[in-house]
Formats: structure tokens, C-alpha cells, sequence
């Protein structure tokens, strides 16, 4: 008799906009090491990815666009199980680690990072201080990241008088996008921001990765003032 699988979903997250794409190699390794740590699993499935694209690992996961939609699906879906590549991925921050982990818990949702599964669950007091140095080493990493790339886009502005930054998307695929999302007279119901990113794929308005806007992008257009 086969074993029936646990529902998990996957949470990704690329913390630059110039490592998003489908040539960029952040989301492929992220999902292969959770792909790969699920199949290692044979108890559980993933039913459900979810990613935020070009979201600081020290931005407070319940201001996400990506890892709202993960809550909301998991609460609609009785998933009660989140893979992430390491805990890195899931925040930098270590404050916003141990406040995550904590919403996640509330929940009754289980936070595995597929490098180190018993890394937010272990409670021996041993496992507790190598997650605070752990948390602190990587937020360290961090910060010192931001400065190099500060630094970088100083000198840059410096010599060119310009620095690079992600397109913006067109005032037309905004107009268009909110006129999608505008709720029928007839139904009084509006597209989903899915099905908006599909429409506007459909009319050749695309990402910069080639591909169709993600949800969240779609939400963005839909508030940008």
C-alpha cells in the first residue's frame, strides 16, 4: 500500500532584482535543493511554489507579497508544511528569523530548511545558541554585502554620472493591469492577480525575464501611486 505524502509548499526569495530571471541561477538552486530534499522525502509533496523576487531577507516575511499568498494558500489548503533552501532564504535578519519562525508556529506551519531540517525545532540549548550565531553571522554577511554594493553603485554614479537600476514597467502595462483588475458589473467579481498576469502576457506585455509578471509585480502595479 502506498504511503500517502504530506503536502508541502516551496518559499523562494532573491534578495537583487539583477539575480532574477529565468538565465539567473538563485531560484534555480533554491528549488533544486528543496526539489531535491522533498524526493529524499517520500512523505512529502510539494503542491505549491511560491516566490518573492527582488525582497530583502531583512523585510518582515508578513510584508512579503510572495509569502502572503503562501499563508493564504496554506490556510486555505490545510498545507501545514513550508521547504526553504536554508534559513538564510527565509530571512538574513536573525530578529526576523525568530519573529517568522514564530507566525509560521502560530499557524501550526513546520519551517524546514532543507540543509539543516531540525534548525528551528531542535530545543536543546546547544541548537538554540548556534541558531542566534548563526543568525547574527548571516545578517553580519549581509550588511556587508549592501556596503560593497552601496559602494559600487557610488563609484559607478561617480564615472557615468547614472547607475543602473531595474526597468520600470511601462504606464501602459500599469493602465492595462488596472483595467483588469477593475470587478465586472455583471458579477461584481475581479480577475485574480494570476489570471491579470496571464492577460497581459497574452497581449505581449512581459517581464523582464521574459516570462509573464508574477503575481506580486501585478500587485505592485495595482498600488503604485
Amino acid at each position: 500500500m502506498a504511503t500517502k505524502k504530506t503536502p508541502a509548499v516551496a518559499y523562494f526569495r532573491t534578495s537583487s532584482a539583477s539575480n532574477v530571471g529565468n538565465d539567473k541561477d538563485s531560484q534555480r538552486r533554491q528549488q533544486a535543493a528543496v526539489e531535491g530534499y522533498a524526493k529524499g522525502r517520500a512523505r512529502l509533496a510539494i503542491v505549491a511554489t511560491f516566490y518573492d523576487a527582488a525582497v530583502s531577507g531583512a523585510d518582515p516575511v508578513d510584508t512579503r507579497p510572495g509569502f502572503g499568498e503562501l499563508l493564504t494558500y496554506c490556510a486555505e489548503h490545510s498545507v501545514g508544511v513550508v521547504l526553504v533552501e536554508n534559513a538564510g532564504r527565509f530571512a538574513r535578519d536573525l530578529a526576523v528569523q525568530i519573529t517568522g519562525h514564530a507566525l509560521l508556529q502560530a499557524r501550526g506551519i513546520e519551517l524546514v530548511p532543507v540543509d539543516a531540517p531540525t534548525y528551528f525545532t531542535d530545543p536543546s540549548p546547544t541548537a538554540k545558541l548556534v541558531r542566534q550565531v548563526l543568525g547574527a553571522v548571516s545578517e553580519f554577511e549581509k550588511a556587508g554585502l549592501v556596503a560593497k554594493l552601496r559602494a559600487a553603485r557610488d563609484r559607478k554614479r561617480q564615472e557615468t554620472g547614472r547607475c543602473e537600476g531595474r526597468n520600470p514597467v511601462p504606464p501602459e502595462v500599469i493602465s492595462e493591469a488596472r483595467r483588469l483588475a477593475r470587478r465586472s458589473p455583471k458579477t461584481g467579481k475581479g480577475r485574480s492577480l494570476r489570471a491579470i498576469a496571464a492577460e497581459l502576457a497574452s497581449m505581449g506585455h512581459l517581464g523582464v525575464s521574459g516570462g509573464p509578471y508574477t503575481a506580486s509585480s501585478v500587485r505592485h502595479m495595482l498600488t503604485a501611486v
